[in-house]
């Protein structure tokens, strides 16, 4: 049985489902069984290949139920703000299971004695640090950005546009979860991926404004782009709950990537065994978000 944490986001949710679709055991860890907004394919295999216990990763002691029995594996992401608590749970992990696979970035540097900032890296470099040193075998996965995350202009695309930009020159190599999820199944289900840190990203680098308008040829009407200054994003990105040394790493390597933009990974085909996703694939398997 292989648990996973944040089944009802969306990496998680593609992760439990990937396995239940494969017949494999899952144990899902949520803050309320009778609540959780699983992916319908892993509802439905409730009580058969699927088990939902009651948990937070905020409460490390509530992971004693999740891990008794026959759990081998657990798929870990870090939902919460800064490794506050990082350790506790590792530690918990590690005690019931043999093998943590981490859902970590792209651009966690390797150097452990590197410092750790307040920001995204220093938040997912923490937690590979501790998952490393658990004694378990381990899988860090770095995907680049997630194409997810772009589901946060929906509101603006569905009322008509514009869509609001700081840098809409930012070019990424933006990843469907699917992808993810399917590079975190085989490092749960074999050892090909046992010590590694593999990285990954989607096939085609486009700039924040090319990834508006395949938005807007997927939905079947132009959207345009309205530039805003760094104080408008600022207050849009707090506004959205984000804590701001976040904000301000966002920014920041938004203002990077107009002039040094990310790279595909090479070895993403390999990794999943086949072409990574595009961005307009992920657009039309969440059309119903944008409309």
């Amino acid at each position: 049985m292989i648990l996973v944490t944040g089944a009802t986001g969306k990496v998680g949710g593609q992760v439990a489902a990937q396995l239940v679709a494969a017949g494999v055991p899952v144990r899902v860890l949520v803050r309320d069984p009778r609540t959780a907004a699983l992916p319908e394919a892993v509802e439905a295999a409730r009580g058969e290949l699927v088990d939902v216990v009651r948990g937070d990763l905020t409460n490390p002691a509530s992971l004693t139920e999740a891990l008794t029995g026959e759990v081998e594996r657990a798929f870990l992401m870090w939902p919460l703000d800064g490794p506050h608590g990082a350790a506790e749970v590792v530690t918990a992990l590690a005690a019931g299971v043999r093998r943590i696979v981490y859902l970590s970035t792209r651009g966690v540097p390797d150097d452990d004695s590197a410092p750790l900032g307040e920001d995204i890296l220093g938040t997912h470099a923490a937690l590979e640090r501790r998952v490393r040193g658990s004694g378990v075998e381990w899988t860090l996965l770095r995907p680049g950005g997630f194409a997810g995350n772009t589901l946060g202009w929906a509101p603006q695309v569905r009322a008509g546009g514009p869509v609001r930009l700081a840098h809409p020159q930012a070019a990424r190599t933006l990843v469907h979860e699917a992808d993810v999820a399917t590079a975190a199944v085989r490092a749960l289900l074999t050892d090909e991926l046992v010590g590694a840190a593999p990285e990954l990203t989607g096939p085609e680098l486009l700039t924040q404004a090319e990834q508006v308008a395949v938005i807007g040829e997927v939905v079947g009407r132009p959207l345009t782009v309205e530039k805003l200054s760094r104080e408008e994003a600022r207050a849009d990105f707090l506004a959205a709950g984000l804590p701001p040394a976040y904000v301000e790493g966002i920014l920041d390597a938004h203002a990077a990537m107009e002039t040094d933009p990310e790279t595909v990974a090479p070895g993403s085909s390999e990794l999943l065994g086949r072409p990574a996703l595009t961005y307009r694939q992920w657009v039309t398997d969440h059309l119903a978000d944008f409309r």
